[in-house]
């Protein structure tokens, strides 16, 4: 699962990493990303990469309810190809999803003990993705999903699941939407190195959404 992130990346850094020439009005920094928000996602759309603001949980084009996208915030790598709610979009829709750093949780005696995940660097990164557009009756809806995948040596004392990260030098191929071949995509749904990320425990303030600075992100200490 994936199922809340951060993004605070300056926005200069995000232009030049993600190769988008602008960034929308309302993309803020944000340090606990929650489902059903919109969040940026950078697609290929005509000749050049565009950031966009989409719906975290993916709404099929033939959803007769919206609220199906509670359900869709991640697709499995596993059957991202195969499920008809995910196949059309895993084919033809792949986005880049912008992200400097996420969050999982860890169960304990005491309940879940959340931790922060992120490149050792602490850059920014792209998580793989893919859209929808839904049109209706009540208007248009744009929506994605992440996709995960079994989590790396680092992760997996935490979760058994991360999302896939996708590397820079494969953002174009992935983003190319004359790439369609399932099998070759599956090429990219891979975990990410464990050795460049790192985790550690943060305050359970990250249990809501409401809770939204950096105080998200600062290391916890935990006895034992």
């Amino acid at each position: 699962m994936c199922g809340r992130f951060t993004l605070h990346t300056l926005p200069d850094v995000l232009q030049d990493h993600f190769g988008v020439d602008g960034l929308p009005s309302e993309l803020a920094p944000s340090y606990n990303i929650a489902p059903s928000q919109d969040i940026a996602a950078v697609r290929m759309l005509g000749e050049r990469r565009r950031l966009d603001m989409l719906r975290w949980g993916l709404v099929p084009a033939w959803a007769k309810d919206v609220k199906i996208g509670y359900r869709m915030i991640n697709a499995r790598a596993e059957t991202v190809a195969d499920k008809p709610a995910w196949r059309t979009a895993f084919r033809l829709r792949r986005c880049l999803i912008p992200a400097d750093g996420f969050y999982e949780w860890r169960r304990t005696a005491d309940g879940k003990q959340p931790y922060h995940i992120r490149m050792k660097d602490g850059g920014v990164f792209g998580l793989a993705g893919i859209w929808e557009r839904r049109e209706a009756a009540d208007g248009v809806l744009e929506s994605c999903s992440i996709i995960v995948t079994a989590a790396n040596d680092t992760i997996r004392p935490v979760h058994d699941r991360m999302p896939v990260i996708i590397a820079p030098g494969d953002y174009g191929a992935w983003l190319d939407p004359g790439l369609r071949d399932p099998g070759a995509l599956q090429h990219y749904l891979r975990a990410w190195s464990a050795g460049e990320m790192e985790v550690y425990p943060v305050s359970s303030r990250v249990n809501r959404p409401v809770n939204n600075d950096a105080h998200c992100i600062e290391a916890l200490e935990v006895a034992g």
